[in-house]
């Protein structure tokens, strides 16, 4: 355990260390560390330390938080999913939060050109999508998890089908362009005033569900082992199913749409640590986190123009799914 925590503190030093020095804007460790002796010892900064000091606290510093809150967030928002479903192929958007979000953000770029609306609509619509996949599943009599899933793809279609509809409303030459993007992705809009009213939520739920491990662990023994130990089995899970929910819909806010990291993460570190959720949640955060640095850096650095980060996420994450179902192989039965 030590040394799992020891190797976490380690690769997270080391990836905020890369994406503070990666950028448009180069300086290197050297110039670092006198900035950080100058400021240490009140001495007067040079030009140069001005213009590091600016593109830290202003580009790369929020860049850098909000990377290690989504990719934690989703991360372990996966992770707990898959364990309340007791299936590894379930994913955050699995109950339609991210379709929802998608038609919120929509609503907001079409109807009212206002970041803060289209921040808000996305957030509500992705809650109120998993709010009717949930609703759907009480219609059945013996309503079970599967029968979740199911409203969940419902949820998902429906969402998706009115993210459609405008995008085929919107004007081609302003409000499309900027809806496929922020469907796509991107860290580029993330300020200060964001992270501040949205920061904390986020650090809330990723510790609340980080420390679930052990529910998490009798639920997937199955309901009725849970029900003999004293675990109120529909709540429990719904209350995690909820969280887990909040917590993707936050991430949204973010930075728009990034898939497959909520999905390929967990299962990458149940190969490392194991299957204990009490383990597997918290490295399933710092995994995510150590993760979406890296994406974020790349993109900043390969090219002028900055690629979208749900984009590059999907692209780099479907290969190390792949490989981590090769590796598992002998455990699927």
């Amino acid at each position: 355990m030590i040394r799992h925590l020891g190797v976490a503190l380690f690769a997270i030093f080391g990836a905020i260390m890369v994406s503070l020095l990666i950028g448009r804007y180069g300086f290197d460790f050297h110039d670092l560390m006198s900035l950080s002796k100058a400021l240490l010892a009140g001495q007067e900064l040079t030009m140069k330390q001005h213009e590091i000091l600016f593109v830290l606290i202003k580009i790369r510093l929020p860049r850098i938080v909000a990377a290690m809150l989504v990719g934690a967030g989703l991360a372990v928002s996966g992770g707990a999913y898959q364990a309340m479903f007791l299936n590894p192929l379930v994913s955050p958007g699995i109950l339609g939060v991210l379709s929802g979000a998608s038609f919120g953000a929509a609503l907001g770029i079409v109807f009212f050109r206002s970041m803060i609306m289209t921040q808000i609509l996305a957030f509500c619509m992705g809650c109120a999508a998993v709010g009717l996949a949930i609703l759907l599943s009480t219609l059945v009599r013996r309503s079970s998890l599967l029968v979740m899933l199911l409203g969940g793809m419902i949820s998902a279609a429906l969402f998706g089908s009115l993210t459609s509809l405008l995008k085929f409303l919107a004007d081609p030459n302003k409000e499309l362009p900027e809806l496929v993007y922020w469907l796509m992705g991107s860290f580029a809009r993330v300020n200060e005033e964001t992270l501040l009213w949205i920061g904390l939520p986020i650090v809330g739920l990723i510790i609340y569900l980080s420390v679930q491990g052990k529910v998490a662990n009798v639920l997937s023994m199955g309901d009725e082992e849970a029900l003999s130990l004293g675990v109120a089995v529909k709540r429990t899970r719904l209350q995690i199913i909820l969280a887990a929910t909040l917590l993707s819909a936050l991430t949204v806010i973010l930075t728009g749409i990034v898939q497959w990291v909520g999905l390929v993460i967990p299962h990458i570190m149940r190969f490392v640590v194991g299957p204990d959720n009490r383990v597997l949640l918290p490295a399933s955060a710092i995994g995510g986190a150590v993760f979406m640095l890296g994406t974020d850096a790349v993109v900043r650095s390969v090219s002028t123009a900055e690629l979208p980060i749900g984009v590059f996420t999907s692209l780099v994450a479907l290969p190390l799914f792949i490989l981590s179902l090769y590796v598992n192989r002998r455990n699927w039965k």
